[in-house]
């Protein structure tokens, strides 16, 4: 059963306190998406810019947060829904990533678990790159499990975020000269590949089936933005109920470079069963 929700997304703010300065409450009053899955907050419940706890209050949302134990002020994930959750649980059973705030699920009424998902940069042949790689490998286990358990119960999942992978030469405007580089590593694209093949659903890839992107993330260097030179690195991975149900896909990109809240633009796929 697809759960009653018009709409998902998922939106790194590269900080929260920077995004609400410069203009993100505009456009969460404005979204009527029922699940947000936020990355990069970088902030405590108690360093929540007062008018960011405002807003939610006065729309319903209901916020659940995973700030990093390990490095104040970095990483950070969070859901925002319109319903109150049934339960929480932060990271995937790993002692080495749990505490660092790249992943929280959360339980929603209607069958429907939403993870929120920031999987580490590398850096090739560094130490940094070994870390994202086994975070991959130890993730990657989670999610067929995940996968199996909601495929044995009739539970729906989405796992949304900034997953640092373009998993396709579609993916990114210059995929020529990037295939030695994190986050286009042929091995990277390999593992992405498999939780497909395992029955995870790309939607915003089906949706756009023959599209260069939709970029969801430019570097602020330069006129990358101008230009559309970005990568596809934020994701909604899901059980096959949501992706049979998903009508349409967006990324809500900035209509200028001044514009822009964050490097990352906002992705969302709507559901039409939800209306």
């Amino acid at each position: 059963m697809v759960p009653p929700v018009r709409a998902l997304g998922a939106a790194n703010v590269n900080g929260v306190r920077a995004a609400t300065a410069k203009g993100m409450l505009d456009w969460l009053a404005a979204t009527d998406a029922d699940v947000i899955c936020l990355q990069e907050v970088r902030a405590r419940p108690d360093e929540l810019p007062a008018a960011f706890v405002e807003l939610l209050d006065a729309h319903g949302w209901h916020l659940r947060m995973a700030p990093s134990e390990t490095m104040k002020g970095r990483n950070g994930v969070a859901v925002l829904s319109r319903a109150e959750p049934e339960a929480v649980r932060i990271g995937f059973g790993d002692p080495t990533t749990d505490l660092d705030g790249r992943y929280l699920e959360v339980d929603l009424p209607g069958g429907l678990t939403a993870a929120s998902l920031y999987l580490p940069k590398g850096v090739a042949g560094t130490d940094k790159q070994d870390a994202k790689d086994a975070f991959c490998k130890t993730f990657g286990d989670h999610l067929r499990t995940a996968f199996d358990r909601c495929a044995a119960t009739g539970r729906e999942m989405v796992v949304a975020g900034d997953w640092n992978i373009a998993p396709t030469e579609r993916d990114l405007r210059n995929w020529r000269n990037n295939q030695r580089n994190s986050g286009f590593l042929p091995y990277e694209r390999e593992w992405f590949a498999g939780l497909l093949a395992h029955g995870w659903a790309d939607v915003v890839r089906d949706l756009h089936p023959d599209t260069d992107g939709p970029y969801s993330w430019w570097t602020y260097r330069g006129r990358a933005f101008d230009n559309d030179v970005g990568w596809r690195i934020d994701h909604l991975l899901t059980t096959p109920g949501i992706a049979a149900a998903a009508t349409g896909a967006v990324v809500q990109r900035a209509p200028s470079h001044d514009t822009r809240w964050s490097d990352h633009a906002p992705v969302v796929v709507r559901l039409g069963a939800a209306g």
